[in-house]
């Protein structure tokens, strides 16, 4: 453990943290996403929430200032009457930790899965909500 940094964040997510670049992209997925079959990098983080995991990570990593969305989230499917209260969760979270108030696209279901399959790692939650995925696009530390 260490001081200042959440014990959610494993050893081997701070080091691809650590690794990633100026927009490369990161998938925090639910439980039910597809994502040995897709990630180059599967980091498991099986029994947390995406909300806990959002709010750690985002304290460590800067979201990208150049894109208008830096976050996506995966579209519902037309037709399917899911709701996804989880999304309004991850607004305010991002709002706290970053200041953005609208920082989402949303992207159709396999474009999703295409983008996952190019992102630099995939964390693998045991998140039950449905549509809970989404894509960080990191920034740059201006620090």
């Amino acid at each position: 453990m260490l001081i200042g940094i959440s014990s959610l964040i494993s050893p081997e997510l701070l080091k691809v943290l650590m690794e990633m670049g100026h927009s490369d992209e990161i998938v925090i997925a639910d439980g039910n996403f597809p994502g040995a079959s897709h990630a180059q990098r599967l980091i498991r983080a099986d029994g947390h929430g995406i909300t806990e995991l959002l709010d750690a990570i985002l304290r460590l990593f800067p979201l990208d200032p150049y894109v208008d969305k830096p976050v996506s989230l995966m579209q519902i499917v037309p037709g399917d009457t899911v709701e996804t209260p989880i999304w309004s969760t991850y607004a305010e979270i991002i709002e706290a930790r970053t200041g953005l108030t609208a920082p989402f696209e949303e992207v159709e279901r396999f474009a999703f899965y295409e983008r996952a399959k190019r992102a630099y790692a995939v964390i693998a939650t045991g998140e039950g909500a449905l549509y809970a995925n989404l894509i960080l696009k990191k920034g740059v530390i201006k620090e």
